[in-house]
């Protein structure tokens, strides 16, 4: 049986562990890693960029080494001392553990981020027939349109999307044979009204065409993460140094969720469309449509009509419905990982 001594010194001993904690956690300087340990958060760090991520219940706090502001949930901000290394380990102020604290245990119901519209656009329509070719079927010449291929392609695309998603928001921006222009389309997407706790995703149709006529295959396309948009508007309460620290941090999560879509939208017509169309893969480029779209957005080319073989194909309406089949199972892919992970597009 312990003295009375002893216990006494057992609990001066756990007492003082207990301080000791409570000082390296919530202490006016500590390590982070404790920190996101004690919140029951996810923390990931990139070295090389000072970039890192705080991520709980489809909470996040982005912040970056040496910049005295962290983005929250990607749609607010605060301005805290920045975090910095000492002696090799990423520490914080209190401050910071205040301002995760405060999203974190947030005590109204959690809003976990969700996928609330889908903007689908046809290219070209109307006076724009954009790439077209003309070949022979039962001895009449026909004309086959880049602008007729992408309606076809994006109403079904459309239909699969409604029917599987009725709680969702499912956007065309034409659904006929009408004109418009690439500021209206922009336009469109920008100003679909959402949630706070809403993303909306963009997503552009269209046929390929090159010199070389054996060139084939389909590809989705993303933002170059070179390129940045003014994502956050110069407001009362932002210092206009930070705009381009906060859209800079923006656009890295936008650009992530991009490549995310691209990835799965081209496994999904790998998977539908088999051997009979190559997959060309994922890459980026400065698109009108995609970098002036404030969301995650994504262009697909659905094949080449400068080739005769690929052309055939796209004159046939199976064949077009296996590709919106693809991309619909890619898009389908994407909204399951995106919603289970509460918005959580980062590195696991």
């Amino acid at each position: 049986m312990m003295s009375q001594s002893y216990r006494k010194t057992v609990s001066i001993f756990v007492w003082l562990f207990f301080l000791c904690m409570l000082t390296k956690v919530y202490g006016q300087i500590y390590n982070i890693q404790d920190a996101a340990d004690m919140l029951g958060a996810r923390f990931s760090w990139d070295a090389l960029s000072g970039a890192g991520i705080l991520e709980k219940d489809g909470h996040t706090i982005t912040f970056q080494r040496g910049v005295q502001v962290v983005l929250l949930d990607y749609r607010n901000f605060s301005i805290i001392k920045s975090p910095e290394l000492q002696d090799g380990s990423l520490v914080v102020g209190q401050d910071f553990v205040d301002v995760a604290m405060e999203l974190f245990n947030f005590n109204e119901e959690i809003q976990y981020y969700r996928i609330g519209a889908i903007l689908i656009d046809p290219g070209h329509g109307g006076k724009d027939p954009g790439a077209w070719r003309e070949y022979k079927s039962d001895g009449k010449i026909k004309r086959i349109q880049e602008k007729d291929i992408n309606l076809s392609v994006s109403l079904d695309l459309r239909d699969r999307l409604k029917k599987n998603y009725p709680d969702k928001n499912i956007l065309i921006t034409r659904d006929d044979d009408s004109y418009l222009t690439l500021e209206e389309r922009v336009e469109i997407a920008n100003s679909v009204a959402l949630e706070p706790h809403e993303a909306i995703l963009y997503i552009s149709i269209h046929v390929n065409a090159s010199l070389d006529k054996k060139a084939n295959g389909f590809e989705v396309w993303y933002l170059s993460p070179g390129y940045r948009r003014n994502l956050l508007q110069a407001q009362d309460d932002i210092d206009t140094d930070l705009l381009p620290i906060l859209n800079s941090m923006l656009e890295e999560e936008y650009t992530t969720e991009s490549i995310l879509i691209a990835k799965f939208i081209l496994d999904g017509m790998e998977k539908s469309v088999g051997d009979l169309s190559p997959s060309r893969g994922i890459k980026e480029e400065e698109w009108f449509v995609v970098r002036n779209a404030n969301m995650p957005s994504v262009l697909v080319e659905v094949g080449f009509l400068s080739n005769q073989e690929e052309a055939a194909r796209l004159a046939d309406k199976a064949y077009l419905r296996k590709l919106s089949e693809g991309i619909y199972n890619g898009l389908a892919a994407f909204i399951t990982h995106f919603e289970r992970s509460g918005g959580f597009t980062g590195a696991s």
